[in-house]
């Protein structure tokens, strides 16, 4: 169990290095954008879509990689206080009952919204038609990633289990 662990700890590391330099990208674009304005006085017709699509696909992707450098935000005072035995078990019953019923709904939600802006060629409404299912897709996407990572918290939680009884 502890090789899956650490193969979705790879993935969701690939992933969010690979992800994360796309700040730099969404910032030329708004560089460009505000030269634009500022010398022309007309704004693009395209940055501010791409700008939007790209940071919010950006802060998506990470979120996985946020879990599993556990940089996301978590009501952990009073947990740390506990035993590691009672930590893991509030992990396995928190992720069992909250965590992975909600990536559950939005996994088969985000693919249902992903398939129905596919389906209809949805694009965006500025003068620049610009297809809107790709960024659609990186929410089904994000929630494959995230389940994964809460699967391989678990993992290790039910490890940290069986060490305590051992």
């Amino acid at each position: 169990m502890n090789a899956i662990a650490k193969a979705i700890d790879t993935i969701n590391e690939f992933f969010g290095r690979l992800i994360a330099p796309m700040i730099a990208l969404i910032t030329l674009i708004v560089l460009y954008d505000i030269g634009l304005r500022f010398f022309t006085d007309r704004p693009s017709d395209w940055a501010f879509d791409i700008t939007k699509m790209l940071f919010g696909a950006h802060f998506m992707l990470m979120a996985a990689y946020g879990l599993r450098h556990h940089i996301h935000v978590e009501v952990d005072v009073i947990k740390r206080l506990l035993s590691l035995k009672t930590q893991a078990l509030l992990d396995v019953i928190g992720y069992l009952i909250f965590f992975m019923p909600f990536m559950w709904m939005l996994l088969n939600l985000g693919w249902s919204f992903f398939m129905r802006s596919f389906s209809r060629g949805e694009t965006t409404y500025g003068m620049v038609s610009i297809p809107v299912y790709p960024i659609k897709g990186v929410i089904f996407v994000t929630a494959v990633l995230i389940s994964l990572q809460g699967i391989a918290i678990v993992i290790r939680a039910i490890q940290q289990l069986r060490e305590e009884q051992a």
